[in-house]
């Protein structure tokens, strides 16, 4: 249970965090929105670790925690392979500046929502797409 309130007036991080899932995407799409992760926001892995390459039956899952708190830079369109899946777990207010963020870089469709206390978590689908240009409207 999280009973920490959001957006509160202290320098924690608490509700500014969310957590990032991509699986169900190959290396240079993980790498790919990594990067614009990266470009935007704080995170638990180093600006030069990037996702790498796995092997064996099992899927493959990357995993970072940003802190949207105070983006860094806008994400530009990237274009992407194919679709991506990304499991976003934070607060609500954390959850949907991550999701604005990305919607500058890709076509993000949320395919569904599991709640909890304080928490939203964006999962499971295909909510990145292709690249999203300044000209077209939503889909």
């Amino acid at each position: 249970m999280n009973s920490t309130p959001e957006r509160s007036g202290d320098d924690s991080t608490a509700g500014q965090e969310v957590l990032v899932s991509l699986s169900r995407c190959d290396l240079a799409d993980a790498r790919s929105v990594f990067g614009v992760l990266g470009s935007a926001f704080d995170s638990d892995r180093d600006t030069d670790d990037e996702p790498e390459a796995t092997s064996g039956p099992r899927p493959t899952v990357w995993v970072t925690t940003v802190d949207v708190s105070e983006p860094k830079a806008a994400a530009h369109p990237v274009t992407l392979t194919a679709p991506v899946t990304v499991d976003a777990q934070g607060g609500y207010w954390a959850v949907d500046r991550l999701r604005e963020h990305l919607t500058g870089a890709f076509a993000v469709r949320v395919v569904g929502t599991a709640a909890g206390d304080q928490e939203q978590e964006a999962a499971p689908g295909e909510p990145l797409t292709r690249p999203r240009h300044p000209d077209s409207s939503p889909k």
